[in-house]
């Protein structure tokens, strides 16, 4: 990767995080990012470029969290309190924007990331561990606190439903 479309890959990731995916246009984004449209489509080869190398980027910063997790031991608590940190809301945010993009759009640049992040979790989650069961149920209540977090911001209720999860509660 060339250093300029490492650069300009970086601005725009800080640009979506703010702005989102979803309205998204080439000639605003060029300007936030200090390029021109012609730039981008030259670096990227698309707007759909640009897309995949964005939603790539922000799944990197989820595999890189996913990477630093103790070896030993049970991940989740570790996994929930990254997710619940607002530092990594926009994240986030852009993380859901992408998962049901690519439920609806499946043929379009989100293509596959819903299914490739269930199984970057999944591996996570059944490290070590027999049976997918166990690693599935607890991908759906993370999956789901992290999508109430999202929608209304209540860490405290969010928290204390996943330690309830991981305390053998309903």
């Amino acid at each position: 990767m060339s250093a300029r479309r490492a650069e300009l890959l970086e601005r725009a990731y800080d640009h979506v995080l703010t702005h989102g995916l979803a309205d998204m246009s080439l000639r605003p984004l060029a300007a936030a990012v200090e390029s021109s449209p012609r730039v981008l489509l030259l670096l990227f080869g698309s707007k759909e470029g640009l897309v995949r190398a964005l939603l790539d980027r922000a799944r990197s910063d989820e595999l890189a969290m996913l990477g630093r997790l103790p070896a030993a031991g049970d991940p989740v608590a570790e996994i929930w309190r990254w997710l619940a940190a607002a530092e990594h809301r926009p994240l986030l945010v852009l993380w859901a924007e992408a998962y049901v993009r690519s439920l609806v759009d499946p043929a379009g640049p989100w293509a596959d990331f819903a299914r490739a992040t269930v199984q970057d979790w999944l591996a996570v989650l059944t490290a070590g561990r027999p049976g997918t069961e166990r690693a599935t149920l607890t991908l759906a209540v993370l999956r789901g606190a992290l999508l109430d977090l999202v929608a209304t911001g209540d860490v405290e209720r969010t928290s204390a439903a996943v330690e309830s999860y991981l305390n053998g509660g309903a």
